[in-house]
């Protein structure tokens, strides 16, 4: 679980950040998926855009996307998802001391 302070150095980092997933109207594909874990994997803070239709449905998809993978929302803003999940083995974000 992410505290305040690691929430806002994260959304930080994602402010700068271009999204390298993008959901359409096909929603979460099989191949999304797998992409998002590979990504997670590599970047562990991922920014997505959800190109779906009402605020529910992006909420929907948001909240299968972590369960599935694991990852925290970080921030969303508009059709905008940023998610952040641990790289167990290789971490690329070490988080300043507090």
């Amino acid at each position: 679980m992410l505290n305040k302070q690691k929430l806002k150095f994260l959304r930080s980092l994602a402010h700068e950040a271009s999204p390298i997933i993008w959901i359409g109207q096909h929603g979460l594909s099989a191949n999304v998926q797998e992409e998002l874990q590979q990504a997670l994997d590599h970047h562990e803070l991922v920014k997505i855009k959800l190109r779906v239709g009402e605020r529910n449905e992006r909420d929907t998809i948001a909240q299968s996307l972590c369960d599935i993978t694991g990852a925290e929302v970080v921030q969303k803003i508009g059709n905008t998802l940023t998610v952040y999940r641990a790289n167990k083995k290789e971490a690329r974000i070490s988080f300043p001391k507090s």
